[in-house]
């Protein structure tokens, strides 16, 4: 409630504690901080009341209030108001909206120009029902009496986008809503009237106007989602955060119709009490209420949470609801419990990696989870190691295996303490189960083992050459099993060499043969028998053993010379021979070596002479100055360092042959070298020479031959007298009958008149050829020196290799002379009767048919 008394505006406050700031439209006038108005110029020329409108404001954050504030000066009446802005008292009377005037005259003459006005807002409520148009406010010029104006508006919601929301009258000035108003949509729009007179011309300046759409509460609270998904451990105290939800209201939510709250409608399952969960009617935030959340009781619940609006007043507020599901999240507060106090099992002896006893166990906790997975652990009874326990992943079962063999003549059984646990810890608070702990007896299967050598391999120690029948040692197994009275044989199973044999019922090992240390099958001195012991328990077992016997070397093996053959010069100088030896046996009886040159023949020791170089070599060289070139059997004397002593004759092939100025044997000498002598050699020569010599005269007259035969004439030449002659035409036929030629092939068809037409030569039926043609060998003036196959392969040779070939078989034309040949068949020369024939153009053949023209053409011969 705001008067004016005094030049005061006073303003009621709710709290008058807070204090209250002032501000004026007019900067004319000010309003002090406790309600007082005072100007800033001059006012006693007015010459009508003022209106300007005053802002209160406590702080900030706190709402606004406005005023029209009127102030006129003393002693003047007011007739009516000049401008008034307020709530319509009468539907046929709007608030009236007058444009200021622009200029004032003073007392002195001189113009002032007034300020505008600020217009308070106008506050239109949403989804009016009308009726439309609705009459918001009236403007209007004080120039209006003097001439006639047109009012009009701009602004979105006028002229802009949406369009004609809201309309003027043009000369009463009246402003109209159209339709309901949607705050959703806009909730404010800013317009500005206009006054121009009848030629358009600017009366007034603008003046803005701001409408305010007043907010209905005509939206529903929405969730975001229809359901909510939260989780909270089992176990939680009270006040555990679980989840939030939130809905949104579209109306205004600084007003009581955008104000949403929250409330719980039902809880599903009612368990153990009907109220577990509450919201936070504001934030929407729910927590849990009570303990006693047990996953394996209840694993979920279903809340149906409502939001109204209206500060949650359900007699004027709207509602809406949506589906909280929490789900309980399993903690590790069930340990797991063994179904039985104590297990059994079975083992085969000597068996592994086989599952022997299965234990149960029951976990209520969450399955397939660390809180539900069983961990078995053995704590007693298996000091060893023999067994493990697995957990089984689908079933949770605790499978007892075998890891390492068992030997039932050892223990026959086991007594093993069981204790099981989950993979994850425990809950805080939560105790181990008593049933978390079994025992667990495994039985031991006693099984038919088989025998065993102790010592395998087992090492003996002999010298070579003990004779057969010799008892080397005893090679026993033992039976591990102890509790069954079984019998044990033996067999051999591999003897290389076949040297020894074994006792079937004690093991004894005896030779067969005599023991040779330098044998193939002793490999380091050590020779190796592989003997096998069999029981006969059911089913019969047997194992195998290895002995290994060292040979022990003894002087068995004379030296042996080496090399065997050397080559040394015909006259004594530094060239020597470098001779050693080879013994099979080892130290010590092989070197040092002895070498001599034995007494006797008595030419060995005269031409040759042994030095000593070290233990394993020596020199053998030349005694006398000259030795004839040949090749000498030199015998040499070797004997080895054992006890006692074994010595060999050997036999050394020397080659004695002239040498070089550098020592070395020269080829000829190398050759006399070998026994003989020159003139040997020469003669080995002059018969290879002639050798030689016989083959290429071999090799002249048979490529002579080939030629004459490849040149033999068809028919004889002319200085031959074929009266005095008898000639073979054909050395390969078999006379005239076997001649029976068809010549019609070689001859050019009378209808291949464009072929016919065309050089002589070789020519297809086939095709005409449309490129420069291949040359093929024509008929020469002198007659082919062959006969007509060389040239019928020639002239095949020639098509072969045209490029223009077709790719089938082609008819050929050899030597075309024209349509019908007056060469008339070779065979009638023996075959005609008549002598009316005229030959004489076989004078025209050339000089091998000249005697033919002579004997048939009618000459004076006749």
């Amino acid at each position: 409630d705001t008067t004016v008394s005094s030049g005061r505006v006073k303003f009621d406050s709710c709290r008058e504690d807070e204090e209250v700031g002032f501000e004026s439209s007019d900067p004319s006038f000010n309003v002090r901080t406790d309600g007082s108005i005072y100007t800033e110029q001059d006012v006693s020329s007015l010459a009508e009341p003022v209106q300007f409108m005053v802002t209160a404001r406590s702080s900030p954050d706190r709402p606004i209030w406005e005023t029209t504030v009127k102030l006129a000066l003393a002693g003047q009446t007011q007739t009516s108001p000049t401008a008034q802005i307020g709530q319509e008292e009468d539907e046929q009377q709007p608030s009236v909206i007058m444009f200021p005037g622009k200029q004032q005259m003073t007392s002195n003459g001189v113009r002032r120009q007034k300020r505008d006005w600020v217009i308070p807002p106008i506050n239109v409520p949403e989804n009016s029902r009308g009726p439309f148009p609705q009459i918001l406010v009236s403007i209007r010029s004080d120039q209006d009496r003097d001439i006639q104006i047109r009012y009009s508006i701009t602004g979105v919601g006028a002229d802009q986008p949406p369009n004609e929301v809201f309309s003027i009258d043009p000369v009463a000035g009246k402003m109209f809503v159209t339709k309901p108003l949607d705050r959703e949509e806009r909730s404010s729009y800013h317009l500005r009237a206009h006054a121009v007179d009848m030629n358009g011309n600017k009366v007034e300046n603008p003046i803005d106007l701001y409408i305010y759409v007043i907010d209905m509460n005509d939206n529903r609270p929405e969730f975001r989602n229809q359901v909510y998904n939260g989780s909270v451990d089992e176990g939680s105290k009270p006040g555990s955060y679980v989840m939030k939800v939130t809905a949104n209201d579209a109306d205004d939510d600084t007003t009581a119709n955008g104000m949403v709250r929250y409330r719980i409608l039902t809880q599903s399952p009612q368990s153990p009490i009907p109220n577990m969960f509450t919201i936070n009617s504001e934030t929407g935030d729910i927590v849990t209420v009570a303990a006693g959340l047990d996953r394996e009781t209840v694993s979920q619940y279903t809340i149906i949470i409502q939001a109204t609006d209206m500060e949650g007043n359900l007699n004027f507020g709207l509602s809406n609801t949506a589906t909280a599901i929490i789900s309980v999240t399993d903690v590790n507060d069930s340990p797991p419990e063994l179904t039985a106090r104590t297990f059994s099992g079975e083992v085969p002896e000597n068996r592994v990696n086989i599952v022997v006893a299965n234990l149960t166990v029951i976990d209520k906790d969450q399955p397939h989870t660390p809180n539900w997975n069983a961990v078995y652990r053995i704590v007693s009874g298996d000091p060893s190691g023999h067994f493990v326990i697995r957990t089984d992943p689908v079933t949770n079962d605790g499978m007892v295996t075998v890891v390492k063999p068992v030997d039932y003549e050892m223990n026959r059984a086991f007594m093993l303490t069981v204790v099981v646990s989950n993979q994850a810890h425990l809950a805080s608070g939560i105790q181990s189960s008593l049933q978390s702990t079994a025992g667990v007896t495994i039985s031991v299967v006693d099984v038919n083992e088989p025998p065993f050598f102790p010592s395998n391999p087992k090492p003996i120690r002999f010298e070579e050459g003990v004779p057969a029948g010799t008892t080397l040692t005893t090679f026993a197994a033992n039976d591990p099993d102890r509790f069954m009275q079984q019998i044990v044989r033996y067999s051999k199973l591999a003897d290389p060499a076949n040297w020894l044999s074994i006792n079937t019922t004690n093991g004894q090992i005896v030779t067969t043969a005599i023991l040779d240390r330098e044998s193939i099958y002793v490999k380091n001195n050590i020779y190796e028998a592989t003997f096998l012991a069999s029981d006969n328990g059911s089913p019969p077992a047997s194992g195998t053993g290895t002995l290994q016997i060292y040979l022990i070397d003894v002087n068995d093996n004379a030296p042996v010379l080496l090399p065997k053959e050397a080559q040394i010069c015909e006259r004594i100088n530094t060239n020597s021979i470098n001779i050693t030896a080879a013994d099979a046996d080892i130290d010590p009886n092989v070197g040092p070596f002895i070498f001599e040159l034995p007494t006797f023949p008595s030419s060995v020791r005269r031409n040759w002479t042994i030095s000593r170089l070290n233990g394993d070599y020596a020199q053998l060289s030349l005694r006398i100055q000259y030795l004839e070139s040949g090749v000498y059997e030199v015998p040499v004397i070797v004997s080895d360092s054992g006890n006692p002593p074994l010595s060999n004759r050997s036999i050394i092939k020397v080659k004695v042959c002239p040498c070089d100025e550098n020592g070395d044997c020269t080829t000829i000498g190398a050759v006399a070298a070998a026994g003989l002598g020159t003139g040997a050699i020469i003669a080995i020569l002059i018969c290879i020479i002639i050798l030689l010599t016989m083959v290429l005269l071999f090799v002249v007259w048979m490529k002579r031959r080939e030629k004459e035969r490849q040149t033999k004439q068809l028919l004889i030449d002319p200085e031959d007298d074929v009266r005095d002659n008898i000639l073979k035409y054909d050395e390969e036929g078999g006379g005239e009958e076997d001649q029976d030629y068809d010549l019609s092939q070689l001859q050019q068809p009378e209808s291949l008149d464009h072929i016919i037409s065309k050089p002589p030569g070789v020519r297809r039926v086939d095709e005409r050829p449309v490129v420069p043609e291949s040359q093929y060998p024509i008929r020469p003036v002198v007659p082919h020196p062959g006969d007509i196959g060389d040239f019928i392969n020639e002239g095949l040779r020639a098509a072969d290799n045209d490029p223009t070939a077709p790719p089938y078989d082609s008819l050929l034309v050899f030597d075309y002379e024209g349509s019908g040949s007056t060469a008339g068949s070779v065979s009638s020369l023996n075959s005609s009767s008549t002598g009316d024939q005229d030959y004489d153009y076989l004078n025209d053949w050339g000089p091998r048919f000249k005697k033919l023209a002579d004997m048939y053409g009618g000459g004076d011969d006749d």
